[in-house]
């Protein structure tokens, strides 16, 4: 690098990576949580016995599943938004974001500041000199990139954990509801565009919103 010109256009795309850093922590749709599929029946073998009138008496005994035509449908964003468990992941991770954002502008902070004394130095130094500080300058921002892909692939793995947790509970209560009150099928409505339309008589995402977040204030 022996163009201090080459060094600010540098330090400006240091800069520039804070500003996607942030977008990537601004709120973005989350993937709507997968329909639960009906309860199979459990099954549950009964000892063998020498005596074939006991064997009968203990055949299989087959758990059943309610027989029902209740079908329904719930929304998706609608879920997740009124969701306490997914309203306390995200300030939690928001918090988090702030600390890596805080990471992330004090490296652009050093840089900027190490260019711009080099700068003020550079018409006093020797050609040797510059290009000593020009080459530690190089190495100082491809630490900073390096620190800032591992701050960013820390949030990518923090925000997938906490996504995957949240929707991991949200489906498990769905299909409890689902098999405590006789549902045959709930289906997720997302604005994707995965159920194109269905009567609101059937739109139970207010009571499962409701169950979800009792459940989930019983046990924090």
């Amino acid at each position: 690098m022996n163009n201090p010109l080459r060094l600010i256009i540098d330090a400006v795309l240091v800069v520039a990576v804070i500003v996607l850093f942030y977008l990537h922590f601004s709120s973005k749709p989350t993937a709507a949580p997968a329909a639960a599929a009906p309860a199979a029946a459990v099954v549950q073998p009964a000892d063998k016995d020498d005596d074939d009138t006991t064997a009968t008496a203990a055949a299989t005994t087959v758990v059943p599943v309610a027989e029902t035509d209740k079908v329904a449908y719930v929304e998706s964003g609608k879920l997740l938004e009124g969701y306490k468990g997914m309203q306390d992941a995200r300030r939690s991770f928001e918090a988090k974001a702030r600390g890596w954002e805080r990471q992330n502008q004090a490296l652009v902070t050093g840089f900027q500041t190490a260019v711009q004394q080099y700068q003020k130095q550079a018409e006093s130094l020797t050609p040797e000199q510059r290009a000593a500080t020009e080459q530690k300058l190089q190495a100082q921002q491809q630490q900073a990139g390096m620190a800032q892909e591992k701050l960013q692939r820390q949030a990518q793995e923090e925000e997938a954990k906490m996504t995957q947790q949240v929707l991991g509970r949200i489906n498990k209560q769905i299909e409890k509801y689902g098999k405590d009150n006789g549902y045959k099928l709930i289906l997720i409505a997302a604005p994707s565009g995965t159920i194109a339309y269905g009567r609101k008589d059937i739109d139970i995402t207010d009571q499962v919103l409701k169950h979800l977040n009792q459940e989930y204030s019983g046990k924090k």
